[in-house]
């Protein structure tokens, strides 16, 4: 790895820090984690305080082309599912991304679904 890789590496996990510094998620009120790749977008719901995962949800499971397009239904799948489990209020963890594009997308679609955060 070179110096420079390195630095953008560690300037990711310092972003990533300080966007989770009050973020945490209980039983009334769960953590809405994403992650995204180049290809990818996930999303949990975690209940920080039992250390388990809640909800998951994975691009994967929706058939629709583009994106932003797919992290905007796939954020209206997780405000489903939190709805079947009798989640309405999350704490949202942008994981350190900017808030814009997919991020933005799948924020607008979780709250399209009917979760409040």
């Amino acid at each position: 790895m070179t110096n420079k890789e390195r630095k953008a590496q560690l300037t990711k996990m310092r972003r990533k820090a300080r966007s989770r510094v009050g973020i945490f998620g209980t039983s009334v009120k769960p953590r809405l984690h994403v992650s995204r790749s180049l290809q990818y977008f996930s999303a949990q719901i975690i209940d920080d305080t039992e250390g388990k995962t809640l909800i998951s949800a994975h691009t994967r499971e929706v058939k629709i082309k583009g994106k932003i397009a797919q992290a905007e239904a796939l954020g209206k799948l997780v405000a489903e599912k939190a709805k079947a489990k009798k989640i309405t209020r999350v704490v949202f963890d942008r994981s350190g991304y900017k808030y814009h594009g997919r991020v933005k997308a799948f924020a607008d679609g979780a709250r399209a679904g009917g979760l409040v955060f």
